[in-house]
């Protein structure tokens, strides 16, 4: 997808994964700071722990800008997922920065799933090894939109060419095995600030844009679903007037008679865009009606696009309760029963074959039965066969619903191919599922 795609001034979310001590957490404190995205007095915290902690270099230890357990402070490393906001002059960013230990890749599965790119970091000594592998999967996996590799300590390489190119060609190697497509390999020094938020000049072989560059022009999973996907919407409540007029309304009995018949269901778009006039299609009943009027914060408008949260009448009295969805018409897939799907076990818990669940997809929540198939091997890129998946196992396995839902492909829609799987005892997340075609 080329980068100059992108919408100026859209939401664009990102997340940093990679093996342990590649330089996570210090590439994203240098994008922060050298974005100016940092308050003064949190930089003269940082500075002081940092001085404190004897940092050598340039006394200023950029990871504490997102590591912000003291466990993470403790050990130098991270552990749970540590969001930030900022802006730019191009677009307004929230980023994650994920654990890059193997015990964590719950954690990085949680920041990728919403991510619209990925930056897996690459230590440049090194090169792939096999939690990069096992990251690079986990996306391949997810069908994150963008996937950016940044090879990590130039610096330490003398800002090598070949260096960059040897590990370059080893993630193509892996990218292309798992059909990783328009992946951006770029040389970065998180420490030095290099090729972070300006080109570098001492990278003169690399013709490409810097990070913060690349992801300022990338376009988002929203754009690309208000483009191409058609409208959903999955049902959160059903609005009705509550309680007495206001003085206002009953001074006025026009609109004191709209006011006791508006009914309304309300949602957050998950793809798509819809307007008023629109036909759509409501699952499960599968009754077809018209978009009568759209409301946004109370406020009338005549369009709505994801990810927005809207309230929709409709043309006609018809029965849309939490947990249904609302389509645009003739656009939904028959509902499935029976479900194959791709699981990221999330849970310590070992998830067996026979293990019976609840599932949440949308707003709807059914009783389930899992039985697995397999498990992936991470190292040759096969599933071989399973009956159960460990913490941080990645499998397949079918999925026997109490009740149709109307499932997608997740290659094809990202919103509706993709689910919860959730103990029925205490509500902890079992696993993420994806459906296969």
């Amino acid at each position: 997808m080329s980068a100059t795609l992108a919408a100026t001034g859209t939401l664009f979310r990102f997340a940093t994964a990679g093996s342990v001590d590649d330089g996570k957490s210090t590439l994203v404190g240098r994008l922060l700071h050298d974005s100016k995205a940092i308050l003064t007095d949190q930089l003269e915290h940082v500075a002081r722990t940092s001085a404190e902690r004897g940092f050598g270099h340039g006394a200023f230890d950029f990871a504490l800008l997102t590591d912000g357990l003291r466990a993470e402070r403790e050990q130098g490393i991270t552990i749970d997922v540590a969001y930030r906001y900022f802006s730019t002059g191009a677009r307004s960013f929230i980023l994650a920065d994920c654990p890059g230990h193997v015990q964590y890749t719950r954690n990085m599965v949680t920041g990728a799933t919403t991510a619209d790119a990925v930056v897996v970091l690459v230590d440049g000594r090194k090169g792939v090894l096999e939690q990069t592998r096992r990251h690079l999967a986990v996306l391949a996996l997810l069908r994150v939109p963008h996937v950016i590799v940044a090879v990590n300590k130039i610096d330490l390489l003398a800002f090598a060419e070949h260096a960059f190119t040897t590990v370059a060609a080893q993630v193509r190697a892996v990218t292309d095995e798992l059909g990783i497509e328009n992946v951006h390999v770029l040389p970065v020094s998180a420490l030095e600030g290099d090729n972070v938020v300006e080109r570098s000049p001492r990278t003169p072989w690399y013709d490409g844009p810097a990070l913060l560059e690349l992801l300022e022009g990338l376009p988002s999973q929203d754009e690309l679903d208000s483009a191409f996907d058609s409208f959903r919407l999955p049902v959160q409540l059903v609005l009705r007037p509550q309680g007495g007029l206001s003085p206002a309304l009953a001074a006025d009995p026009e609109a004191a008679e709209r006011h006791r018949d508006y009914r309304a269901v309300a949602g957050r778009i998950s793809s798509g865009s819809v307007r008023v006039g629109d036909r759509v299609t409501i699952f499960p009943s599968g009754v077809e009606t018209t978009v009568a009027g759209l409301d946004i914060g109370g406020t009338e408008t005549d369009e709505a696009h994801v990810p927005q949260s809207v309230a929709l009448r409709f043309a006609d009295d018809v029965d849309a309760a939490r947990g249904a969805v609302v389509a645009a018409a003739g656009s939904l897939a028959p509902a499935r029963r029976e479900v194959e799907a791709e699981l990221f076990q999330l849970d310590a818990r070992p998830l067996t074959s026979g293990t019976r669940v609840l599932v949440k997809h949308g707003t709807a929540t059914v009783q389930a039965i899992v039985e697995v198939a397999s498990s992936y091997d991470l190292n040759a890129f096969v599933h071989v066969a399973a009956s159960a998946l460990a913490v941080n196992d990645i499998g397949r396995a079918r999925i026997r619903l109490a009740a149709e839902l109307p499932v997608e492909p997740y290659a094809r829609h990202r919103a509706s191919g993709s689910f919860l799987v959730i103990h029925p005892s205490d509500g902890a997340t079992l696993a993420a599922g994806t459906v296969l075609g």
